[in-house]
């Protein structure tokens, strides 16, 4: 088979550890920058453009598309899927997963237990948009944003107010979500492939610091999920159509609770502290699935 990993860097770590993985399964492994391509649109004859050149003879696809290019990313994926390429993950997969309302709502519909979360499209009444949600401390975030960017805890009213009125003094819409501090800082990342959880592992914040991102300084330890933690993860990655996710949850008094369902989840940190070779179990599924391509079957 020949696999295309959809990547702006070649060199980041999920990128080469997929071509390693394609490569040591016996196919042929391409990097295409999806940013760089071009979508030609004629009729019955789609084409994508790379490097001057038609795409020709791809089997399959692992996209891994940048927050910042989402939509023309899309656009590149859902060209591939009119040439009757099997992709990883669909396009309309990743749009609903990069829109934090959009999934929630989605995740709701599906009776998956999410927080308690509030939007509004102007911030004249933020008293009653705090009370709604339980009341500080609350999270405030960015309707799109990755790592940890664009997420903030206000842990009273008026820091609250303040970040709320100069987030759409910027014109950004935000998520307004009640805080789980049970959670004490920590989440947990569990790996989906194919509706099968393959790994887990536990995140905990920095002292001083509530976002558990790696990239934020967070630590991390392999975890064995309990039942219910793990038919959350598999039914958010299942109602938002993600086949291949990395689907993030809290513990809280209520249950497990799913914050967000990642169609272009880092493979570093989960090889790394569950040692599991998440990279060949993809190319695996790839190989298992691109014969017999499943649609995903959400309306919303």
């Amino acid at each position: 088979m020949k696999i295309a990993v959809l990547s702006s860097n070649a060199k980041l770590y999920s990128t080469k550890r997929l071509v390693e993985a394609i490569r040591k399964r016996g196919h042929e492994a391409i990097v295409i920058n999806h940013a760089d391509c071009y979508v030609m649109i004629e009729e019955e004859k789609p084409v994508v453009i790379y490097k001057n050149k038609p795409v020709e003879g791809i089997d399959a696809i692992i996209p891994r598309i940048g927050a910042s290019v989402t939509d023309y990313g899309c656009a590149v994926v859902r060209q591939f899927e009119m040439m009757k390429v099997f992709t990883t993950v669909k396009s309309q997969a990743i749009m609903r997963s990069r829109n934090k309302l959009r999934s929630l709502q989605i995740l709701s519909k599906a009776g998956v237990l999410i927080p308690k979360t509030v939007i509004a499209n102007h911030p004249k009444e933020t008293d009653k948009l705090l009370k709604l949600v339980g009341g500080p401390p609350v999270v405030i975030k960015f309707l799109e944003g990755t790592q940890g960017v664009g997420v903030v805890l206000a842990e009273n009213t008026k820091t609250a107010k303040s970040t709320i009125e100069a987030f759409y003094g910027l014109r950004t819409n935000v998520l307004i979500q009640e805080y789980i501090a049970e959670a004490k800082g920590a989440d947990i990342r569990a790996f989906v492939i194919g509706g099968k959880v393959v790994a887990a592992f536990k995140r905990q914040s920095e002292q001083g610091e509530f976002r558990s991102n790696l990239h934020r300084g967070g630590t991390g330890e392999a975890v064995k999920l309990t039942e219910s933690e793990e038919k959350a993860a598999i039914q958010a990655a299942k109602a938002l159509g993600v086949r291949v996710a990395g689907v993030d949850m809290i513990q809280s008094d209520r249950g497990p609770m799913i914050m967000e369902v990642n169609s272009s989840p880092g493979l570093e940190g989960v090889e790394k502290y569950t040692g599991v070779n998440i990279a060949d179990l993809i190319v695996g599924y790839i190989e298992d699935k691109s014969n017999t391509d499943e649609s995903d079957n959400v309306g919303v």
